[in-house]
């Protein structure tokens, strides 16, 4: 599993991204973030293989060996955020995108493989269908419906009644988790969780669902 994230100011997020994968079973996970956050990523998470990931000529070597890449954690919607949401959007892996990673696939308006994986909160929900965090809360069922239609992969619309939709079949409504679930960093988790799994030859909504519902216990 490869995790890119990462921004100033935002390194944890991509360790408690990757430390998830870890704990659920990859085999082994890179972390691609900026330069100054892997001497504390390394002393909390020797296991982790962490790469300065200034440019985008050093993320193509990484992607060549991952399995899945996940991508958003603290990422940032800046210059070097964009650039390596940009890279990874080109690649032929299976993907797993959250946080500022599905700002900017709203901004791209790119559509998802089958094998991809979305995990909004409903403010980014609405980001990615042009609405708003109440529509999205006033009928989840059609949101996240919406969500798979409209971007394509597989998509887990967190809040109270985690929401699983994949093409062709009726959504999965996972009844787990506590309001605990809602500080920041949880989020962070699940993609971890979700690619780990994935990376383990779970299928895209197989990941999906197992992940979210390991994620809630």
């Amino acid at each position: 599993v490869l995790c890119v994230g990462g921004e100033a100011g935002s390194g944890g997020a991509i360790l408690l991204a990757v430390q998830a994968a870890l704990r659920c079973g990859a085999g082994l996970a890179t972390v691609a973030t900026r330069a100054a956050h892997v001497p504390a990523l390394l002393a909390r998470c020797p296991e982790a293989m962490a790469h300065a990931g200034e440019d985008v000529a050093q993320l193509d070597a990484l992607l060549g060996r991952a399995d899945v890449v996940a991508i958003g954690p603290g990422l940032g919607q800046g210059a070097w955020g964009r650039a390596l949401f940009e890279r990874v959007l080109a690649c032929d892996k299976p993907r797993v995108f959250d946080a500022e990673a599905l700002s900017l696939l709203a901004a791209s308006g790119a559509m998802l493989r089958p094998d991809d994986v979305v995990t909004p909160h409903p403010g980014e929900a609405a980001r990615l269908l042009g609405t708003t965090t109440a529509e999205v809360q006033r009928d989840r069922f059609a949101a996240v419906a919406a969500l798979q239609a409209r971007w394509g992969g597989v998509a887990v619309l967190k809040g109270a009644g985690t929401l699983v939709q994949a093409p062709g079949v009726p959504p999965v409504v996972l009844c787990a988790g506590n309001p605990g679930m809602g500080t920041g960093g949880m989020g962070d988790l699940l993609t971890g969780v979700v690619a780990a799994l994935h990376g383990q030859g779970f299928t895209p909504r197989d990941a999906a669902v197992a992940g979210a519902l390991l994620h809630a216990a």
